[in-house]
């Protein structure tokens, strides 16, 4: 009987694997598993460079910031992983100097790979679109040392966006060492995207979606989906086998779903769809003015640094005074985390009552103006942290003035600052989906879900025309990657006869003379290539209008000159061929018309390349009304 078994299991393998691996094959197991490796190597680099990023901040951040200047940032449950240094005595004038220096440094940096300055979102998006998901290498040491400068010393951002950037730049150059098409270093791009997200933010399934739908307004890259997903959890193994595993912020054991609740969510959406243009203006206008300053490009992130250490430390000197805590941060530096995890935990030294609601408003409100010196100036920090940052603030003020005011002992101010993050980005970055799941991650639980879902839907229709990235594209058909592929897909499946040109035709034989060409050719207006037919009425050439323009222009009157002279070679079709076909030779050969012919080569018409436009139209209005 194991004999047997072992034969009859063998007899079966032997039939049915050459099946799963032949081209004919439903489910191409080598296109699979190139694609899933492909995904999980950049997965791998993501991982590690952003566990390496990730702690060259941290270590960089405590002797800076804390070793020399004395001052104490606000972090989340989540953030810190290496030890604490003690704080030495407050420096208020070095707390100034520092993001100033961290700036300068930054855009000395930045003048190698341009494309490093700001955020990274935009100039990751911009690649995708118009770069066919081309990173250059530099980019990923660059945005790695100017980041590490400009955050460790203090600038008002966060550590996401530049590893979005870093990520896409791994999956691009992972891409390039592979030659892959051009289509998979795009889908690895995207991969490279969801893995740095991954790696610091530890939201694998957040940060996959958010790679696949922060390329688009109004839809999302989903070829990119399943490889974003593996190399996010991929690049999140890598992180949490290092430091741990841990949610990034503390909070309430549960949230309980209170329907009676839904109206001030709803209410709290708004406001916070209205805070949210704020910053997208406040932030471009400040971009708009460092742009117009007379000062070299790579001095405008240490203006902005100068500026910002001006803002900030003064504030941070009042909270000393009023907390006995000299140097204590507020979450103004840095990402913001800090300050989300009181607004949605409280702090021993936070006011009660009014008092917390007004200091969290101005946290927000001077938080704005933070994060814009920093990344409008060209600082390289992210503003994914900031936008999560602002609207915890201002749901944590939102839920304690509810809680007030109402008096409730059911409203939890957490509740509404963890949905205050995700209405403020996910509606400013046109990214729901993924704000949704990345606000749940970051709780560690879906209490939260039908609030979240409702204050989302509000953000996202209130938030339609303001964007914080530029170069977001509103779907998949205005992106130049996809436009050719869609141009093909809608004329697949049109025939030539279905739209040649219905008028009768001129054609010319091979002896006919220049004189009786122009005529002809003059009484064809709407004409512009005119075939050549031999004696057996076989298409043999092409005369184009520049040829006969040209012989216009010599003002020929003997018949010295004759088709045979000036005509090019056959370009045709058949009538049933598709539009795709027959546009690929018109604009292989540079004509605006083309030659039908049948299987003999006999002459049945022309094809014009207006009739194929319009036919793309037809079809792309039939796609848009189902």
């Amino acid at each position: 009987m194991p004999f047997r078994g072992w034969a009859r299991w063998n007899l079966r393998s032997r039939l049915l694997l050459p099946l799963l691996f032949t081209d004919s094959s439903p489910l191409d197991l080598r296109i699979v598993g190139r694609t899933l490796l492909h995904a999980a190597l950049v997965g791998l680099a993501s991982g590690l460079v952003g566990a390496a990023f990730f702690a060259g901040v941290e270590y960089t951040q405590n002797l800076l910031l804390e070793g020399l200047a004395g001052y104490v940032p606000l972090r989340a449950r989540g953030e810190r992983f290496a030890a604490a240094i003690h704080p030495s005595t407050f420096k208020p004038w070095l707390l100034v100097l520092l993001p100033a220096l961290g700036g300068l440094l930054c855009g000395l940096l930045t003048q190698l790979a341009p494309e490093a300055r700001g955020g990274g979102g935009d100039a990751m998006i911009e690649a995708f679109h118009h770069k066919g998901g081309a990173i250059r290498a530099r980019v990923i040491w660059v945005k790695a040392l100017a980041s590490l400068c400009t955050l460790a010393t203090g600038g008002a951002g966060g550590r996401e966006g530049p590893t979005m950037q870093i990520g896409g730049a791994l999956g691009s150059a992972v891409g390039r060492v592979l030659r892959v098409s051009a289509r998979e270093r795009r889908i690895l791009l995207v991969a490279g995207v969801a893995a740095g997200i991954s790696a610091v933010f530890r939201t694998p399934l957040g940060a996959a979606l958010l790679a696949v739908e922060i390329l688009y307004r109004d839809g999302f890259e989903s070829d990119a989906l399943i490889p974003a997903v593996l190399a996010s959890v991929v690049s999140y193994s890598v992180v949490i086998s290092i430091y741990g595993e841990s949610t990034l912020l503390a909070h309430s054991a549960r949230y309980p779903f209170v329907p009676a609740h839904l109206p001030l969510y709803a209410l709290l959406a708004l406001g916070v769809a209205g805070l949210a243009a704020t910053f997208v203006s406040v932030l471009g206008g400040m971009r708009r003015s460092f742009a117009r300053l007379r000062l070299p490009i790579w001095a405008r992130p240490a203006l902005g640094g100068l500026l910002l250490g001006g803002l900030v430390t003064p504030l941070v000197m009042l909270v000393g005074i009023h907390t006995g805590a000299q140097g204590q941060g507020l979450g103004l530096l840095g990402g913001g985390y800090g300050a989300v995890q009181v607004a949605i935990s409280g702090s021993p030294w936070l006011p009660s009552d009014w008092g917390a609601v007004q200091l969290l408003c101005l946290v927000a409100a001077v938080k704005i103006v933070a994060a814009s010196l920093t990344i409008g100036s060209g600082g390289s920090a992210g503003d994914f942290a900031p936008a999560l940052a602002i609207g915890g603030l201002a749901g944590g003020a939102f839920g304690r003035s509810a809680e007030i005011l109402l008096a409730d002992p059911r409203i939890d101010a957490g509740a509404f600052a963890l949905v205050g993050m995700g209405a403020f980005y996910g509606g400013i970055a046109h990214v729901p989906l993924s704000a949704l799941v990345l606000v749940c991650e970051l709780a560690g639980t879906y209490d939260l879900l039908v609030p979240l879902m409702l204050a989302l839907a509000i953000a996202y229709v209130a938030l339609r025309k303001r964007s914080l990235y530029d170069a977001q594209l509103p779907t998949q058909q205005q992106s130049p990657v996809h436009r050719d592929s869609m141009l093909r897909g809608a004329l697949t499946g049109v025939c030539v006869r279905d739209v040649m040109s219905p008028r009768a035709h001129v054609s010319f034989d091979p002896t006919t003379p220049a004189n009786e060409m122009l005529r002809a050719s003059a009484e064809a207006a709407w004409q512009d290539v005119f075939p050549v037919r031999d004696s057996a009425g076989q298409v043999v050439g092409l005369v184009g209008s520049p040829a006969l323009r040209l012989l216009a222009s010599e003002a020929l009157d003997s018949d010295w000159a004759l088709a045979a002279d000036i005509m090019q070679g056959p370009v045709t079709v058949r009538p049933d061929d598709d539009l795709s076909t027959a546009l690929r030779e018109l604009l292989a050969n540079g004509l605006r018309q083309i030659a039908v012919v049948d299987t003999d080569g006999q002459l049945l018409g022309v094809l014009d390349e207006v009739r194929v436009a319009e036919a793309y139209v037809r079809a792309v209005v039939r796609e848009d009304a189902s």
